[in-house]
This record gives structure tokens, sequence and C-alpha cells, in this order.
């Protein structure tokens, strides 16, 4: 047999303050919430306490009831959907610092969160590919210290205020956050110059940050406790989040942990083979460029990339060959690519002591 008392249903006694109230059916409601609480009977409780607090959160509706007690109020909603209820009682769920039960945690408060702050830092790749700690200035929200209070005049120092809905149980009363003092019943009194209605000053702090080996372009670093202060100190700091911008480098290429450069020789050190110059991260190195090489041709040097940040080693570097052609040449030139353009076993004639090779570098 269901309990028919709305005072023995949210288990309170005649004289509870509506808070008391509230706080009674905030518990029933996280015992037997439909989320939590899988049992047989726990709808049909959950609809109990919802039809109690209807009527005892309501002044005039619990001044009907006590002096008529059922006879005014027969109990004969407990057929309704439970959804509408869920619904229509969300709002006494809220904290007095404006969070929301989490049923999942069973928590019944959560605290004020400060906002997060986002930065952008501009790092060459010589930069990332070693890794930087450096600090940086950030203006953000923090919380003055030495505030004095007076009571909210808005919400009489409740930290609350009343709403009305209507609802298949009649006129719903509900309460939320006072918009003045943010619901802890305080608003601050005679504030200091600089400090804004939240008790909240912008500073300039100077934080340290580390950006590691390899970071990305646009890659974000998330630093813990670093943003803004929550209102009046309550709670806990934003985050501040950075965000890499990597330069580009005007000849190294980057794609992920590996780099790209582009490879420009002449016809003849094509030809002949030569020893050429590449930039890298940690410095220039010699490559040899073999006789004959072919225009695409990729070269690769292992481990001269970036590290890489989920896992051990480095990318590389891969070079490009282009052979680079003259847009002017001069008469010997010339005759020599037309009389040889047909014959791959030409092979031109020395001056003196001079060796084929020099003879070829001399004409083209």
């Amino acid at each position: 047999m269901r309990k028919t008392n709305y005072y023995d249903i949210l288990g309170v006694d005649k004289n509870a303050t509506l808070e008391q109230i509230k706080r009674a059916y905030r518990k029933l409601a996280l015992k037997y919430h439909p989320d939590k609480n899988n049992q047989k009977e726990a709808e049909e409780k959950f609809k109990e306490a919802a039809e109690a607090y209807n009527v005892l959160s309501d002044k005039n509706k619990r001044n009907t009831y006590d002096q008529y007690g059922h006879q005014k109020y027969p109990s004969n909603n407990y057929n309704v959907n439970i959804e509408d209820i869920l619904s229509n009682f969300g709002d006494i769920f809220s904290d007095p610092l404006g969070g929301f039960t989490d049923f999942a945690t069973n928590s019944e408060y959560s605290e004020y969160r400060g906002e997060d702050l986002r930065i952008k830092i501009k790092l060459d790749i010589f930069e990332i590919y070693k890794g930087i700690k450096k600090q940086v200035k950030v203006k953000r929200m923090k919380s003055y210290q030495k505030l004095y209070f007076k009571i909210c005049d808005y919400c009489d120092g409740t930290g609350s205020v009343k709403k009305y809905s209507n609802t298949f149980l009649g006129r719903i009363q509900t309460s939320i956050n006072c918009n003045q003092c943010l619901g802890i019943g305080k608003v601050i009194k005679n504030k200091p110059f600089g400090v804004n209605n939240q008790g909240l000053k912008k500073v300039e702090d100077l934080i340290s940050i580390k950006i590691p080996a390899g970071a990305r372009n646009k890659m974000q670093i998330r630093i813990l406790g670093k943003g803004n202060d929550p209102a009046f100190g309550i709670g806990t700091p934003g985050d501040l989040i950075i965000k890499v911008e990597e330069i580009p480098h005007q000849k190294l290429k980057r794609n992920g942990e590996n780099l790209y450069y582009d490879l420009f020789i002449s016809i003849p050190k094509a030809i002949l083979g030569t020893f050429e110059y590449i930039p890298t991260l940690t410095g220039q190195v010699r490559i040899k460029i073999e006789p004959g090489i072919q225009s695409g041709k990729i070269l690769r040097l292992r481990g001269k990339g970036f590290p890489k940040i989920k896992g051990y080693g480095k990318g590389d570097l891969f070079i490009h060959i282009n052979l680079w052609t003259p847009k002017k040449i001069n008469k010997e030139q010339r005759l020599f690519f037309k009389t040889n353009k047909n014959d791959q076993n030409f092979i031109p004639r020395p001056k003196n002591n001079q060796s084929v090779l020099d003879r070829i570098k001399e004409i083209i």
C-alpha cells in the first residue's frame, strides 16, 4: 500500500521549510530516477514524490492541503507519463551555484568553472623540431581576494527566484538561480576599481608553457587551471589552450613527420655527377649525386625529419631531383646540341691537354 500523506512521502514533518522539502524531494528523485533505478516500484515512487513536491512546494497549495488534506488533492495523477515529470521537474536539480545534479556520479552539487582562454603561438620548424619551453604573457580574469559582500536585494539572500509553469499537475513552482548573485545570495559591496560584478579583475600573468618536439601545425595544447577564475572564486579555474602555428620554411616542406626538398641541378652536373649541400633541421649535409641521374629521382635521408610525437624515432627527408634547363645558350652550346642531338655516342674533342670531362663542362 502506498503512502497517501505528502509529508510522509517526502519524509519531512509538517513544519518543514521549503529548502528542507526541496532537499527531501531531490534525494528521492535521485534514488528512484529511472536512469538510476530499474526496480519495478521505482517509477511509482518517483511519481509519488513528484506529486507531493508539486503541492508542498507551493505556499497556497500547501495551506489548502494542510487544511483539507486529500479531500482537496485526491492523488489521482499517478497514470501520467513519466517523461512529462522529468521535463517539468528539471529545475529542482539546480544546485545553489548553478550546476546540475549528475545522476551518473550521484554528485549532489557541481562547481562553477571559469572560462577557457585560447592563444596562438607562432614557431618555426627548428623550434618545433627541438621542442621549446618559454614564458608567455596572458591576460586573464583572476579572483579579487579582498571582497566584501552584502545580501542580494533581488532574491533577498536566498540565491534563487521563483519560476512558474503550467503542467498536467497544475501550476508548478520551481526555483532558478538568481541572475544578480549567481545563486550565492550575496553581491559585492563597495566594488573595488577594476573588479567586475563577479569579483574578477583582469591581470597579466606570465605563464610557462612547453611545446613538445614534433608538434604539428594547428595542434592544440591544454594547460590546466591557467584560464579565467570562476565567479567570486567559487569553483575551479578554466584552462589555457595554446594553438601552434607553424611558420613555413622557404625550402623545406613538411608532411607529418617527413620533410621534402626540391633540388635543382644543371645538365652537366646530372651527366657527370656532383656533390650538393642540402639544408636539414640540424644543419647542412653533403650528398653525392651519381652520374646520369634522372629528373624526378627521389633520394631519401633517413631520420632527418621531425620526431614522432606518438612513438619513437623520426621521419625522413626526401630530396626530389629536378634538372635545371637554361633559357639562353651561346653559339657553341647551340651548335653542340644541334650537331649531336641524334648521336648519343658523340664525345666532344678536348683542346690541347684538356680532359673530356672538362670539355663537356666548358660547352654545357
